[in-house]
């Protein structure tokens, strides 16, 4: 019975990260990276399709992505769908490609970013903990219902706080490891 709350709980809390990575993967920091643009919904014959299916993305220079439509009649819709996002960055189509140069982040910028990720951090913890309560819950509930011991609920407890703070440690880690992305000059 436990083991089945604490499976549950310790799947949460991995699509949980998983969804906080993604979110890491399209920050922007020090250079230009396909994920900023690879999920970006565009126009396609009437179709909403994320850019990554309809051409291929690459960083073929530090501070610039190429992408390269596999039709080149969608030139005009991603340039649209790019112009539109919050990016922040013109297209400038060459023929069949289309290229993002990527600006220089100022430091004020830099710290717009960092200020994001800390709250970004804190609502994933959050998420993080919500599940623990909810673990939790539904420990006590079962305990009260006599399908286990106490002894039985307050190793599950112990267990689901292990999990806990193995994932909010994670979260730690790889927010540090963004923050100093974004500072690198």
């Amino acid at each position: 019975m436990t083991e089945d709350i604490l499976d549950e709980a310790k799947g949460k809390m991995q699509a949980t990260l998983a969804v906080f990575r993604e979110e890491l993967s399209r920050m922007r920091s020090g250079r230009a990276s396909t994920a900023l643009v690879d999920r970006l919904t565009v126009d396609y014959y009437g179709q909403d399709s994320e850019l990554r299916q309809l051409a291929s993305i690459s960083t073929p220079e530090a501070m610039q992505i190429l992408i390269r439509p596999y039709d080149k009649s969608a030139i005009r819709n991603i340039e649209k769908a790019i112009q539109m996002s919050d990016i922040g960055v013109n297209p400038n189509i060459d023929g069949e490609n289309i290229r993002l140069n990527m600006p220089a982040l100022t430091r004020e910028r830099r710290l717009e970013l960092v200020k994001f990720l800390s709250r970004r951090m804190e609502d994933t913890r959050v998420a993080i903990r919500n599940i623990r309560r909810s673990a939790n819950s539904d420990l006590q509930d079962f305990e009260k219902e006599k399908l286990i011991s106490e002894d039985e609920k307050k190793r599950g407890e112990a267990e689901v706080q292990k999990l806990t703070d193995n994932f909010i440690a994670q979260i730690g880690t790889l927010g540090a490891d963004k923050e100093k992305d974004i500072m690198e000059v």
